[in-house]
């Protein structure tokens, strides 16, 4: 029951609505493929004063499904990378009728309109929720001296099998022309909506690196964050939590990668890859190990190969694409351990080669902003 999964309903008699977190205005969006249920999917947020117990705040993510069908998920504590609990997601379905859905759970009833919902308990208690428009942090993050610019809009140098649409962004399936060993990557991307698809053909990409381990894109708003899911080292590892934004909203990978070692011969594998991915600001894989390639991705071996931007068909899109190559020196590569350290005493990332502790690339801080 949605009175005992958030427990409120013997306090709401206390409960009076407070201000939302400030929201960053949400990015151009393409609005060309959109339908009335367009308008009703999305976050919505509130935090509540609970009389002298101090506050309560409620995240709820609307799904479109097609055909006026939504599904909806009540997150106690907030949303995904904003402070939610990760608890229990309390869910709901329904219909829309005109400019508002109604949704029915064994929890009791959510009431969706453009600009807020209203959650309605099962003895008559109810909570306004405002629409939140979050987005990433890391938007329009600016190269470093001596990146390798991918794609900046113009220049498309770097990368094989290249398509731009029509409003100037990257289709999938381009290919760098540079295979890769160790680096830090950003993209910001944009899954369409596809509300009627189902699963892997929702807004299917991936960013494939060295061909070998995916990191999945897909449009995951709302799901609960599977092996195969956006943020997923695909069929392997789910993302540590669900990050994914509403379709067509805009979103970020920031990705660092150490290739995996192999003994001078090239042939025994002394140390797997290790992936930092964060999502929209969030990290969802930390220093994981990769236990061998994902998928149908090509064998591991010492050879770099290039990162495939992964097409299935879907029109996802990208922008603001670039690498900063840190792979050590030849001489350097094998003696390199899978020992992390911190530079100069310092909380700053390094890898230990040869008992020094040598700097990687700055991080930025990994939040989407907390309410």
């Amino acid at each position: 029951m949605l009175a005992a999964s958030l427990a409120l309903t013997a306090l709401l008699p206390f409960v009076v609505a407070a201000d939302p977190p400030p929201a960053k205005p949400s990015a151009a969006t393409d609005l060309s493929s959109v339908d009335a249920d367009f308008a009703l999917q999305g976050e919505f947020y509130g935090s509540f004063r609970v009389g002298r117990r101090g506050s309560v705040a409620y995240g709820l993510q609307v799904v479109a499904l097609g055909n006026g069908q939504f599904d909806a998920y009540v997150l106690r504590g907030g949303l995904p990378g904003w402070g939610w609990d990760g608890g229990d997601r309390p869910k709901f379905n329904g219909t829309r009728a005109g400019e508002r859905a109604e949704l029915l759970g064994e929890a009791g009833a959510v009431h969706v309109e453009a600009t807020h919902a209203t959650l309605v308990g099962v003895d008559g208690w109810t909570v306004t929720l405002p629409r939140v428009e979050r987005t990433s942090p890391n938007l329009g993050l600016a190269p470093p001296a001596g990146a390798i610019v991918l794609f900046d809009g113009t220049d498309t140098g770097e990368l094989n099998g290249v398509k731009i649409s029509s409003d100037g962004l990257l289709e999938v399936g381009p290919i760098t022309k540079r295979p890769v060993g160790d680096f830090r990557l950003h993209i910001e991307f944009r899954t369409p909506y596809m509300p009627a698809a189902r699963g892997q053909g929702r807004g299917n990409s991936g960013v494939y690196i060295q061909q070998r381990y995916e990191v999945q894109i897909l449009d995951s708003f709302g799901l609960p964050g599977e092996f195969n899911e956006c943020g997923s080292l695909y069929r392997q590892v789910p993302p540590g939590i669900n990050m994914c934004l509403p379709p067509l909203t805009w979103q970020s990978y920031d990705i660092e990668f150490r290739a995996a070692r192999f003994d001078a011969e090239g042939k025994e594998k002394i140390a797997p890859a290790v992936i930092t991915v964060n999502h929209n600001g969030v990290a969802v894989h930390d220093r994981h190990p990769i236990a061998t390639k994902t998928g149908a991705g090509q064998p591991e071996g010492p050879t770099p190969r290039p990162i495939l931007f992964q097409n299935h068909s879907d029109p996802v899109r990208f922008r603001n694409m670039w690498l900063v190559d840190l792979t050590p020196p030849a001489d350097e590569g094998a003696a390199a351990s899978t020992e992390s350290c911190e530079h100069g005493g310092r909380a700053t990332r390094g890898l230990r080669r040869r008992g020094t502790c040598h700097r990687l690339a700055d991080r930025r801080p990994c939040s989407l902003g907390r309410p």
